[in-house]
C-alpha cells in the first residue's frame, strides 16, 4: 500500500505540473505571436526549452539512481515554479533573454518530472505483471497527455481573461501546493539504485532500449514538425481563429489523446492478451503515414482547408496515442527494476531530441515555404519523412528484442 501511494503522489505532482506546461507553452506561442514575433523567432524561443530536456534527460536519470526520485520531481516543480515567476515580474518586459532562460528552466523542468514520474511504475508493479505494467503506463500516460490539453485550453483562456502575468502568477502557486504535498508524503529514498550508478551508465547498451530510442526520436520529431508552430499559427492567421478557438480546438485533441491512450490495453493486447510488442509498434508507426498522406491529398483537391486538417488530425491522433502508449509501455518493460531511471532518462533523451529537430522544423519550413497553408502542407511533407525514418527503426527493434527473448529463455 505505500508504494501505491507513493506512486499516487508523484502522479498527482505530475499532473498538477503538465496542466501548467500546456497553458504556458500556448500562453508564450500565442502571446508571442499576437505582438508580432515571427514564426523562427518564436521558434528560436523554444529551442532552449527542447535542449535543455535533452540535458536533463541524459543526467536526470543518473541524479534520479544516486539520490532518488523525490530529488528529481522535487527540483521540476521547483523549477517550474521559478520560470513562470520570471515571466509574471517581467510581463512588461519580456526580453528575448529573459524568455529563453525561462524557456530552459521549464524544459528541465518537465523532463526532471516526466522522468521521475515514469520511472516509479517499474517499483509499483510487480516484475512478472506484464499486463499490469501496460495498464499503469497507460493510464499514467494517457491522463497526463489529457491533462496537457487541458493546459493548452487554460492558457488560451487566461490570456484572453487574466492576460499574460496573472495566468503565471495563477500556475505558480498552484505548483507551489504540490510541490508543498511532495515534500511532505514522499520518501526520500523512492527509486535510489542499489549500487552506485556511474558516468558510464548515461548511454542504453540494451539494443532494444537504443532502437526504440531512435524510433521514439523521429516519431516524435514527425508530430512536432507540425503540430508545435506551424498549426496553431496557421489557424491563428491562416483561418483566422481567436487565440481561444487555437487554445481550445488543441486542448480537444490533446484531451481525446490522452483518453485513447489510457485506454489503449483494452484494444492494444492481441488475442491473447498479451501486451504489444516491437513487431506491433511498427505496425501502428507505419500506419501514421495514411492520415498525412490523406491530409494532403485533400489539400490538393481544394476540400474545405478547417475540415481536412480537423478530421486529418483526428484520424492521426488516434494512430498516435496508439503508437505512443505502445513506446511508453515497452520502455518500462525492457529495463531492469534497479536502472529504470537510467534507462528512461536515456529514452526521453531522445524523445526531446526529436522533439527539438521537430520544432526546429516547424519554424524553419514554415517560414520558408510561406508561413501559409504552403506552409503547413511543406511542414506535413516532413512529417511524412519522420514517420518513414521511424518504421525502419522498428525493424531492427523487432530483431533485439526476439534476440533478448531467446537469451533469457536459454539462461
Amino acid at each position: 500500500m505505500r508504494n501505491v501511494r507513493d506512486y499516487a503522489v508523484i502522479t498527482g505532482s505530475y499532473w498538477a505540473f503538465t496542466v501548467t506546461d500546456g497553458a504556458l507553452r500556448m500562453l508564450v506561442l500565442l502571446h508571442l505571436h499576437e505582438i508580432g514575433y515571427s514564426p523562427i523567432e518564436i521558434v528560436s524561443l523554444f529551442l532552449f526549452y527542447e535542449f535543455f530536456g535533452i540535458v536533463t534527460n541524459l543526467l536526470g536519470g543518473l541524479l534520479a539512481a544516486r539520490f532518488g526520485l523525490k530529488s528529481t520531481l522535487f527540483s521540476g516543480l521547483f523549477l517550474q515554479i521559478l520560470a513562470c515567476s520570471m515571466l509574471a515580474a517581467a510581463r512588461h518586459d519580456l526580453t528575448v533573454a529573459l524568455l529563453m532562460v525561462a524557456q530552459a528552466l521549464s524544459g528541465t523542468a518537465k523532463d526532471l518530472t516526466k522522468m521521475s514520474a515514469k520511472s516509479y511504475i517499474k517499483l509499483v508493479v510487480p516484475e512478472d505483471d506484464r499486463r499490469g505494467l501496460m495498464k499503469w503506463v497507460s493510464v499514467l500516460t494517457g491522463s497526463k497527455n489529457a491533462l496537457k490539453g487541458a493546459g493548452f485550453f487554460a492558457g488560451g483562456a487566461m490570456l484572453s481573461a487574466f492576460g499574460f502575468g496573472g495566468a503565471c502568477v495563477a500556475m505558480a502557486v498552484g505548483l507551489g501546493v504540490a510541490l508543498a504535498l511532495t515534500s511532505a508524503l514522499l520518501p526520500r529514498a523512492a527509486g535510489k539504485s542499489k549500487s552506485k550508478a556511474a558516468w558510464k551508465h548515461l548511454f542504453a547498451k540494451d539494443a532494444r532500449i537504443n532502437w526504440l530510442s531512435a524510433a521514439r526520436l523521429f516519431v516524435f520529431g514527425s508530430r512536432d514538425v507540425w503540430f508545435v508552430l506551424a498549426l496553431p499559427v496557421f489557424l491563428a492567421s491562416g483561418l483566422e481563429w481567436s487565440s481561444y478557438e487555437v487554445g481550445a480546438f488543441l486542448a480537444l485533441w490533446v484531451i481525446g489523446y490522452g483518453a485513447v491512450q489510457a485506454t489503449s490495453p483494452a484494444w492494444l493486447s492481441r488475442k491473447v492478451r498479451e501486451p504489444p510488442t516491437a513487431r506491433d509498434l511498427g505496425t501502428w508507426t507505419a500506419l501514421l503515414v495514411v492520415p498525412l498522406v490523406a491530409i494532403l491529398f485533400a489539400l490538393r483537391l481544394d476540400v474545405s482547408t478547417s475540415w481536412s486538417i480537423v478530421v486529418g488530425l483526428c484520424i492521426f491522433g488516434v494512430v498516435f496515442a496508439a503508437n505512443s502508449a505502445t513506446h511508453s509501455y515497452l520502455v518500462v518493460a525492457y529495463s531492469d527494476r534497479d536502472k529504470v531511471a537510467l534507462n528512461v532518462g536515456f529514452y526521453y533523451m531522445a524523445n526531446a531530441t526529436g522533439r527539438l529537430l521537430g520544432t526546429v522544423l516547424s519554424g524553419v519550413v514554415f517560414q520558408a515555404a510561406g508561413s501559409g497553408l504552403d506552409g503547413l502542407k511543406a511542414c506535413i511533407a516532413v512529417s511524412i519523412g519522420f514517420v518513414v525514418a521511424s518504421t525502419v527503426c522498428c525493424v531492427p527493434l523487432r530483431l533485439a528484442e526476439r534476440h533478448s527473448m531467446q537469451t533469457t529463455a536459454g539462461s
